[in-house]
């Protein structure tokens, strides 16, 4: 507050309310170039001319530059523009549940207008150390091979890697798929993508029945430069109030954190920054590490919320030490890395093992999963290297042929159809059945059906096992000894 005198009076006038104005001096794209405005900040919501809305991301020695984020009637030089002395906010609550809705919070899906419960500012600071709790508590992926050997955990980064067209977005969209009924808000962040690609996802939301408990924010590639670039800062928002105020755990999917690269350094080439390494700005890393730290688990005074991201990054021809995938792979706690050669020999999800980590390991894996997948890893990297040594000779001994085939197995256990996640307690049944020899005899072809079948009859016969092993996650002896029992009625069983 400050006193002023006018007329003998004086008065009492909050500095904070005091509007500026400016003047549109250039534009170009996106990127606006705004002479007048002394006193504003970084972050800063300005309104140009009659009906556009622009946000400061700069600053020159004789103007402000101004990203438009809503652009109404055109902008021209000469506009006038109008600080709004607060930062960029957008509209969040459990009304975006079950909608589409574009960078600005705006619906797409023709449904009508969303009623926010509360406005969040996009561009806040990512929670301290001591603000937050170790994981420990599993995100149920629902693909085998992930929850088996790279674990994640409940506000864990995991960054998804690989080639176009090798299945990313599938195993993100599995994810969310398998939260259904686990009381976690998703969120699917869609940046630069197609119209088609969007339409994709959204179909698999309509079958799958994921709106029940999901959400999409959608910056397509023909959208703007600003909202691409802004479409990811929304979803976090919308996470964080989730996270922070109602205490729940949220996953979210951005899909993908390449384009928005792009749409990064196309802006900052209009911002005159000096280009770095590929032309990328350099503070890029920057950029990205602010919103991956974003996630999190929280402690119970903070609302014991948790957060987890799924950033996915596009390599090309499989160089993970490009310059903006070895960025994320730094600032995340493990990446899965998806290969084009096994997707093309028909491993889908085409998940390379001996690439992939998770830095969080095992902390957060059931009991039960934890100490039947211990070896697992290994055991397929060993089996993949052995595939490839003998892959040019006529003949091999029968030693190795038996090696061979018991790899074959455990590949064709670990193959997975898109948009059919497998529940944790049949994959440690199935896992169990692996480890104690029940397809030592079986051929590859044929591991599929017999393991279906062997889970059906767990489930009809043996529910309590089931039930248990959800309850306790653990793989007690005396549940062996019922699934021992089970799978001695299959060992020489036809299919």
């Amino acid at each position: 507050m400050q006193s002023i005198f006018r007329g003998g009076m004086s008065l009492k006038i909050n500095i904070l309310q005091l509007k500026e104005h400016g003047t549109v001096v250039e534009i170009r794209q996106d990127v606006v170039h705004v002479t007048g405005l002394t006193n504003c900040m970084n972050g800063q919501l300005v309104n140009i001319g009659v009906s556009a809305q622009g946000v400061i991301v700069g600053f020159d020695v004789d103007y402000v530059l101004v990203l438009l984020v809503r652009e109404g009637a055109p902008v021209k030089p000469g506009d006038r523009v109008v600080s709004t002395m607060e930062q960029f906010k957008v509209p969040v609550g459990y009304g975006f549940i079950g909608r589409t809705v574009n960078a600005l919070g705006v619906p797409m899906d023709n449904l009508g207008p969303v009623k926010e419960d509360t406005m969040h500012t996009i561009f806040t600071q990512a929670p301290t150390v001591l603000e937050r709790t170790p994981l420990n508590e599993v995100v149920q992926m629902g693909t085998k091979i992930i929850d088996m050997t790279l674990p994640v955990g409940h506000g864990q980064r995991m960054l998804i890697i690989g080639d176009r067209m090798t299945g990313k977005t599938t195993i993100g969209l599995d994810a969310i798929i398998n939260q259904k009924g686990r009381d976690v808000i998703c969120i699917y962040c869609c940046i630069g993508k197609s119209e088609s690609a969007l339409g994709k996802v959204i179909e698999v939301f309509d079958n799958k029945g994921v709106w029940e408990y999901g959400m999409i924010v959608a910056a397509t590639a023909s959208d703007t430069m600003g909202q691409q670039y802004l479409a990811p800062y929304v979803a976090c928002s919308l996470g964080e109030y989730f996270m922070h105020e109602k205490g729940k755990r949220v996953l979210v999917v951005f899909d993908d954190f390449t384009k928005h690269a792009w749409a990064y350094r196309q802006i900052s080439l209009l911002l005159e920054r000096a280009p770095g390494r590929d032309a990328y700005p350099g503070d890029i890393f920057y950029i990205h590490s602010q919103l991956v730290e974003r996630a999190g688990q929280m402690k119970a005074e903070r609302g014991g919320g948790t957060m987890t991201h799924l950033p996915i990054v596009e390599t090309l021809q499989g160089d993970v030490a490009g310059y903006i995938p070895s960025n994320i792979i730094s600032m995340t706690d493990g990446q899965i890395y998806l290969n084009s050669m096994l997707f093309g020999e028909g491993f889908k999800p085409a998940i390379d093992m001996g690439l992939s980590v998770s830095r969080i390991g095992n902390k957060v894996q059931w009991n039960a999963m934890k100490k039947q997948a211990g070896m697992l890893k290994l055991e397929f990297v060993r089996y993949k290297e052995l595939e490839r040594l003998t892959r040019i000779k006529a003949g091999v001994s029968a030693e190795v042929e038996h090696k061979l085939k018991q790899g074959k197995c455990l590949e064709e256990l670990l193959k997975q159809e898109e948009n059919a996640p497998i529940p944790m307690e049949e994959q440690v049944m199935v896992l169990y059945a692996f480890q104690v020899g029940f397809l030592k005899t079986t051929e590859p072809a044929d591991v599929k059906g017999k393991l279906a079948r062997y889970i059906k009859e767990v489930k009809t016969c043996r529910p309590d096992i089931v039930e248990e092993m959800i309850k306790t996650r653990m793989l007690t002896d005396k549940m062996k000894e019922g699934l021992n029992e089970q799978l001695k009625k299959f060992a020489d069983t036809p299919l």
